[in-house]
């Protein structure tokens, strides 16, 4: 199968750091590639991929200081891509809603995944407007708020089983959160949760422009805390050691998470997920299995200690279960091959 893989340009494929859409990307990319495909990857410069690269733009946008605007560069990337259409048996966009109107005639040729929140009000006339273009939800949670559209099925992401190493035996006597400062994503309540559990906190988590006075407003001066340590954005082989260590991860969100990558790389590293049950969360983290879902932060202090009583082996082994890059790949083998049985594509037209 011809395909193409259509990735945002704000970040590389794989990111350097922060990236989940793009990971993701990468991951698929890759084992489509393992297992035969002919893939072509439109991307910034900067990606790395075994695929045919098709280099928008020289690097990431947002590692570019000159770059104040990331629209016109999206753009140029949907015009090379239409210029290559007749190319690719499936054309797969990871871009959310910017190339609807230009690839509409080729409905039966393209497949979107919505990686973001879809609770705003303001997208719902737009997708009512294109409801027959196939879209693909990262769980089912995320489809809730939408109108009737033409749901070609959900994947649940999936990484590579030898990115992490599980950390059995590696103990520490920490808690961890990962991902990116900001209200929603909890920070301040995982810091609240590990105050009432008597436990430190190590954070691995990325600070973006927008969210820099909340950091220095609201969470900064939580950090004076010894017991509070702030590590910035983590690389792969940083976020492995730090989770793998850690008694459990916090994921306390407070916004309708349409996935949260970060809790499937924590079952991956063997480290169970205390979280909110919020968006996504009943469908990834197994209550008493892989984690424990709670209600508040004392539901969430008490839960840690249950938590380390889980058994390691067990949540990883869920974890090779359910959320492989081999699981994901054969998911979105089976909506491509949906989307190009001529019956459904008749019946979608």
């Amino acid at each position: 199968m011809k395909i193409a893989q259509v990735a945002p340009l704000a970040e590389s494929v794989p990111p350097k750091l922060y990236g989940g859409t793009e990971r993701v990307v990468s991951w698929l990319t890759e084992e489509l590639m393992r297992r035969g495909h002919e893939v072509t990857l439109f991307a910034s410069g900067d990606s790395e991929t075994s695929a045919e690269l098709v280099p928008v733009v020289p690097r990431a946008l947002r590692l570019d200081p000159g770059v104040h605007d990331c629209t016109p560069y999206h753009l140029l990337l949907l015009d090379r891509v239409y210029a290559r259409a007749d190319d690719f048996d499936v054309i797969h966009f990871h871009v959310d809603m910017i190339h609807y109107p230009l690839f509409r005639s080729l409905a039966d040729r393209i497949v979107t995944t919505l990686h973001g929140q879809l609770t705003f009000p303001d997208l719902h006339p737009f997708y009512k407007a294109f409801a027959e273009m196939p879209l693909v939800s990262i769980s089912h949670a995320q489809r809730t708020p939408m109108p009737p559209v033409n749901w070609l099925g959900t994947v649940h992401h999936g990484l590579p089983k030898d990115l992490y190493t599980p950390g059995l035996n590696s103990r520490g006597n920490y808690l961890a959160f990962v991902g990116r400062v900001s209200p929603e994503k909890g920070l301040e309540e995982a810091i609240a949760i590990a105050k009432r559990a008597g436990i430190a906190l190590k954070i691995g988590a990325k600070v973006d422009k927008l969210d820099r006075p909340y950091f220095e407003e609201r969470v900064k001066p939580l950090l004076r805390d010894p017991q509070i340590e702030f590590l910035g954005e983590v690389s792969d082989e940083q976020k492995n050691d730090l989770l793998g260590k850690a008694l459990a991860m916090l994921f306390p969100i407070a916004w309708p998470e349409p996935f949260g990558l970060v809790m499937i790389e924590a079952a991956a590293c063997g480290t169970p997920v205390v979280a909110y049950p919020c968006g996504s969360v009943p469908e990834v983290v197994e209550d008493g299995v892989t984690g424990f879902i709670v209600e508040n932060a004392q539901e969430a202090a008490e839960a840690v200690w249950h938590a380390v009583q889980l058994d390691r082996s067990l949540i990883r082994q869920r974890f090779e279960q359910r959320f492989t890059v081999e699981r994901m790949t054969d998911r979105y083998l089976e909506v491509y091959n949906r989307l190009l049985d001529t019956s459904f594509a008749v019946a979608a037209a």
